[in-house]
């Protein structure tokens, strides 16, 4: 009985194994050792040299382990370019440059950037280029309070402190002869942080 052939139902064959005329298998040509005298096959390739670890020779299995018995890529090298070199691997022989040194700059600088970092995590808790927060709805004894400290309500927890301490050692009576006018200022103030700190705004 004859063998059927194979039509395809959608019109498209898409058998891993389609039928077809058998191929002739290609006869590979193996390239000889490059060891001068050595008739084996190269099948192994190798690295020519540390400089240029891209270049190879190919060189059969006998002189390719004797190569890497031999081989030794620190040859030649003092202890202080061995170190360098150990220490350049961890992060694969690649550029490196410290944190922020490429980026950051001052923010009209062309390519840079600017880190918003109201709370100072990363800077001088006293900053007075801390970056201010959007303007936010108080009540009206906070406001009052704003008012005393001579502050926007827009004011950073840091610009806050920062005047509270201000004002404190302004208005002390130490600071101003034991005047009654300054303690009076002096207690205004504290009331006034006061309701900022117990408002969560401090």
């Amino acid at each position: 009985m004859a063998k059927q052939r194979y039509i395809p139902r959608m019109g498209l064959d898409i058998r891993i194994k389609p039928d077809g005329p058998k191929t002739a298998k290609v006869k590979v040509e193996l390239r000889p050792c490059e060891i001068a005298g050595c008739k084996a096959n190269g099948e192994f390739r190798v690295p020519k040299s540390r400089d240029d670890l891209s270049t190879y020779q190919w060189l059969c299995q006998t002189h390719a382990r004797e190569h890497n018995e031999k081989w030794d890529y620190f040859a030649g090298m003092t202890e202080r370019d061995i170190q360098k070199f150990r220490v350049e691997a961890v992060v694969g022989h690649r550029p490196t440059w410290p944190l922020g040194k490429r980026a950051a700059g001052a923010p009209s600088s062309p390519g840079t950037f600017r880190i918003e970092d109201g709370y100072a995590v990363f800077g001088d808790a006293e900053d007075a280029t801390a970056v201010r927060r959007p303007e936010r709805m108080v009540t009206r004894l906070q406001q009052q309070a704003f008012d005393i400290l001579n502050l926007d309500t827009s004011a950073t927890l840091i610009e806050i402190k920062a005047r509270y301490k201000e004002l404190v050692k302004r208005f002390h009576p130490d600071a101003n002869g034991g005047d009654r006018g300054a303690e009076e200022r002096l207690k205004q103030v504290i009331k006034a942080y006061g309701v900022l700190r117990a408002s969560g705004l401090t």
